[in-house]
């Protein structure tokens, strides 16, 4: 079960394609504006689907359909966590992403040392470097392990391959290339998910027999048995009110999300990509969960399917049943553009956590913590350097993942929700109140932290979902409270908190905001009614 000649062409063609559209967006770039934010020119709907490209990345799929077909207490239940996400949009469309566009900041972590102090900031943006690189080790593991035995290469050397590929072509273009590579990978990758959706339902018999055919205990998509506390991490509850919190802060409080929603052309621009992205995210987790459901229904009638599977650790490797069941049944040519799509989804995140990773790096602890000064073209220079270091980082990051879970898809937000919930915390501790200040943030931050490491060590029965809500409340409350050992510098505060950018930015609130959340809160009742009936 080895690649075609043809499949390998197409592959190496459309990757050369990739490096050659970097090479035509670097055009013009002259200081870390061009470099970071693309310019601040791009269009709602190019970031929309290039956030949506980052999301669905070979942790999904690969991982959501093992997830669907094959994990223990797995099935439909992961659309249980879309749910959340309009309510999180709105949340983020009033009181996050308004303040950093009027603040022209390029690191969301900027704004930390502009309410606390460098330190805050500083802490935050090495914490983010440090989770965001490990946690894309993941990603880069899931298609490395596809790459390896789909060509018999070695595994690292298939690791190599795709980051020094990823590498060059984000080194090259930034943000801009970023973007719009991410949108031509959303196409293929949707496109080869598609495809192979109807090709294994042709293989069962159809669509009224793959639903007949898969478990119907996997069909569920709402789960209501418990809240989540009983070793049962996919239930309503933890899915709703932990999937709030976690995507709250990764679409406000990390900067591989807001970097892109930064390079918008004003406020508006980015809400509606916001917008666009709450909206188009829930029929594309559905169509790669279903996906699982085509393999778990051909599974089903094809039961020695799961010997062609490689073991890992005495079992099948369930992450790779969709590559395995692409080289079985497709034919040549067809091989190499489904795994082109893979490539893509892997890249899609790749590229983004390394530009932002070099974002950080430079802003938060070049300019602003060791105070460096730089030409416009040093700059660019450098930070062009940078995301070649952090490519690097997240390469080598890969070959220490592989046994975090049995789905990567778990894995992935096994790895982000220990830091989501306190990271947030920081933030809304400085953008909701007046008292809370730098000493209260970073021990609010610890404190999360450390509860929800213990939640991961100790207590593995409660939901990992959960650890998002636990660790803001844990960062939000502690915080708050030391925050009264030390007085607050009220010069820094201003106009920093909600309650003065509400006083000192109404002009942002022209936006006419009841469309947005009438639509937002419809289409969240609308996923609602489709999964309960489910």
């Amino acid at each position: 079960m080895q690649l075609h000649s043809l499949d390998w062409v197409i592959i190496i063609l459309y990757l050369i394609g990739m490096i050659g559209l970097s090479v035509f967006l670097a055009r013009g770039q002259k200081d870390q504006k061009d470099y970071y934010l693309g310019g601040n020119n791009t269009g709602a709907w190019p970031i929309a689907i290039s956030t949506m490209a980052t999301q669905c990345s070979t942790n999904s799929i690969l991982g959501a359909p093992a997830f669907v077909a094959f994990s223990v207490g797995g099935g439909l239940l992961w659309l249980q966590y879309e749910i959340a996400v309009p309510f999180a949009m709105i949340f983020l469309m009033i009181f996050l992403l308004p303040l950093y566009r009027r603040l022209g900041i390029i690191s969301v972590y900027a704004y930390l040392e502009k309410r606390f102090n460098k330190t805050t900031r500083l802490v935050l943006s090495l914490l983010f470097q440090f989770i965001r690189a490990f946690g894309t080790g993941v990603t880069v593991y899931g298609i490395s392990i596809v790459i390896s035995y789909c060509t018999g290469i070695n595994f690292t050397w298939a690791v190599v391959l795709l980051g020094v590929i990823t590498i060059v072509y984000d080194s090259i273009g930034g943000m801009k290339a970023v973007i719009y590579s991410d949108v031509i990978q959303m196409i293929v990758l949707y496109g080869a998910i598609i495809f192979t959706v109807f090709v294994a339902m042709d293989l069962v018999g159809g669509f009224s027999e793959t639903l007949a055919t898969f478990d119907p205990e996997r069909m569920k998509a709402l789960d209501f048995s418990s809240a989540g506390f009983d070793g049962n991490s996919f239930t309503f509850l933890p899915s709703l009110i932990g999937g709030f919190f976690l995507y709250i802060a990764y679409y406000g409080c990390d900067q591989s999300q807001v970097q892109r929603e930064l390079s918008t052309k004003s406020v508006d621009d980015t809400n509606w990509a916001l917008f666009i992205n709450g909206m188009m995210r829930f029929p594309l987790v559905l169509t790669y969960c279903f996906l699982g459901v085509c393999i778990g229904a051909y599974v089903t009638k094809n039961p020695d399917f799961i010997n062609l599977l490689p073991l890992e650790n005495g079992e099948p490797n369930y992450n790779l049943s969709v590559p395995v069941f692409v080289i079985k049944y497709f034919p040549v040519g067809a091989v190499g553009l489904v795994m082109v799509g893979l490539f893509s989804a892997a890249m899609s995140s790749l590229d983004s956590t390394i530009n932002s990773l070099s974002a950080t790096t430079m802003q938060d602890v070049f300019k602003s913590y060791l105070n460096k000064q730089f030409t416009d073209k040093q700059e660019l220079y450098i930070s062009k350097a940078l995301t070649v270091f952090w490519g690097t980082v997240c390469t080598v990051f890969a070959f220490n993942v592989g046994d975090i879970s049995d789905s990567i898809i778990v894995s992935m937000n096994k790895i982000g929700s220990l830091a989501n919930g306190p990271i947030l915390g920081v933030f809304l501790l400085g953008i909701l109140t007046k008292r809370a200040n730098g000493l209260g943030a970073i021990s609010g931050l610890v404190a999360g932290f450390i509860v929800n490491a213990i939640f991961w060590v100790y207590i593995p029965q409660v939901s990992w979902a959960w650890w998002n809500m636990i660790g803001f409340i844990i960062c939000f409350g502690f915080g708050y409270m030391v925050s009264f050992a030390k007085e607050t510098d009220t010069k820094r505060i201003a106009p920093y908190t909600y309650e003065d950018f509400k006083k000192h930015g109404k002009d942002i609130f022209k936006v006419n905001w009841k469309k947005y959340y009438a639509i937002l809160a419809a289409w969240g009742l609308a996923i609602l009614a489709f999964s309960y009936a489910l």
